[in-house]
């Protein structure tokens, strides 16, 4: 276990070589679809994937003074609207509160540790269990009766409309996305900008029906395995930490990937602290 070998794998895979800059909606694509996940332009220091710096051809680039005249950050912006426009990939506020793409292959399995077997509908118990708050009850309200809705429309339906109410009312647009209840299916900028909604399982039935149907332990399974393969090396902390897991769950399904020789055992890295777990 080489560290500079490591180092090597993983900055080629993310992409922070120039000569494999992503150039393209198709590049992107392949892109998100070999690291599995990646964010935007947050870069997580757990390790992962990032659409912008794979976008410039480096890791950790300097934002710029004119973020508006760069191509980087225009090409980035385009590519994370087009390819969820197309439902490519899913794209959403899925780690740590931060948007992500998510390839559709492995969609499913975070649906599964999520939401498990729950439908929509199932939106109703959660608030009366005490899990939903009202505000994202009266949204899901609304789009379970008429969906997809752009924002402007979805706040007058749930008497949100006005200024004071903007904060309650991303709050709980933010709590309905992490809990993986709707999806942001567009943004639209004529005649005005705006965001259009839908539920998810409307959006992509599919992959919520794959989802609803995958047991706890192989979706973990599957996350650990598809994100390793792109990142090439990580812990049993930083992927608790990095997905909110309990570190013991993590560990359970690192041992059983380590069986099934898709990942190394954890081992020791030299000149790296502790113990490291590395995709074969």
């Amino acid at each position: 276990m080489d560290e500079a070998a490591l180092l090597r794998r993983r900055r080629h895979n993310f992409r922070h070589l120039p000569s494999r800059r992503v150039r393209s909606e198709r590049s992107a694509l392949g892109f998100v679809n070999a690291v599995g996940l990646c964010s935007t332009f947050h870069r997580f220091p757990e390790g992962l994937g990032c659409l912008w710096e794979a976008v410039v051809g480096r890791a950790s680039p300097r934002w710029p003074r004119r973020s508006h005249h760069d191509d980087g950050i225009g090409r980035t912006w385009d590519l994370k609207n087009v390819l969820p426009a197309g439902r490519h990939v899913y794209y959403g506020k899925l780690v740590k509160g931060r948007p992500v793409l998510v390839a559709l292959d492995l969609f499913p399995a975070f649906y599964a540790l999520v939401r498990g077997e729950q439908r929509a509908r199932a939106y109703r118990k959660e608030y009366e269990a005490g899990r939903l708050s009202l505000n994202a009850k009266r949204i899901m309200d609304c789009l379970v009766r008429e969906s997809p809705q752009y924002t402007r429309g979805l706040r007058a339906e749930c008497f949100m409309l006005e200024s004071g109410k903007t904060r309650e009312f991303e709050r709980a647009m933010a709590e309905l996305q992490q809990g993986l209840w709707i999806v942001k299916t567009e943004e639209r900028y004529e005649p005005t900008f705006s965001y259009r909604w839908d539920l998810l399982e409307r959006w992509l039935p599919d992959a919520v029906a794959e989802g609803r149907r995958l047991r706890r332990a192989a979706a973990l399974e599957r996350l650990l395995a598809r994100y390793l393969a792109g990142a090439v090396y990580s812990s049993p902390a930083l992927l608790a930490r990095l997905f909110g897991l309990p570190r013991r769950e993590v560990e359970t399904a690192l041992s059983a990937l380590a069986r099934a020789e898709r990942v190394t055992p954890p081992v020791e890295v030299p000149g790296w602290p502790g113990r490291w777990v590395v995709t074969t």
